[in-house]
């Protein structure tokens, strides 16, 4: 599972010009399903992001989080973030989760990080979105549940 984040002033997201969701002062989550993911990938990254210390203190130094500064979330489904972009020139997408698996998980780490005491707001799994966002910083995150990333950047 893959999520990246972005500490955000404002946020929302609309479909077909409706608006699904609008947050203030939180972190705008999108969120990739990758198909071998099962709970687990989303309560290790719910329990990460819920505690993870990325917003300004009085000293304006990252030691508070989503919980200490009263915010909120609004997480955005978004498959392209499985991507297999190595060979050719067009995306593939056959390690992103099925859809029903897909919604399934991606409604299950909502529901973790609202269990955690954090108000979130969605878009539509599967919809075509627009999504829009100030982002404060700027600061961006990129987790994923099998630590891949990091490992890479650590190298």
């Amino acid at each position: 599972m893959i999520a990246v984040l972005q500490r955000v002033s404002r946020a929302s997201v609309r479909i077909g010009g409706e608006e699904t969701g609008r947050i203030g002062t939180g972190l705008m989550i999108l969120l990739g399903v990758v198909a071998d993911d099962q709970k687990q990938d989303a309560d290790y990254l719910a329990e990460k992001i819920s505690r993870f210390r990325i917003f300004g203190d009085e000293e304006n130094r990252m030691n508070r989080d989503i919980l200490e500064i009263g915010g909120a979330c609004l997480v955005v489904s978004q498959f392209t973030l499985c991507a297999d972009w190595l060979k050719g020139r067009r995306p593939g997408f056959t390690k992103a989760a099925p859809p029903e698996k897909g919604e399934e998980l991606y409604e299950y780490f909502c529901e973790r990080l609202r269990r955690s005491g954090i108000p979130v707001e969605t878009g539509r799994f599967g919809a075509m979105m627009s999504v829009a966002l100030v982002n404060e910083g700027p600061v961006t995150f990129i987790l994923d549940s099998e630590k891949k990333f990091q490992r890479h950047i650590n190298k």
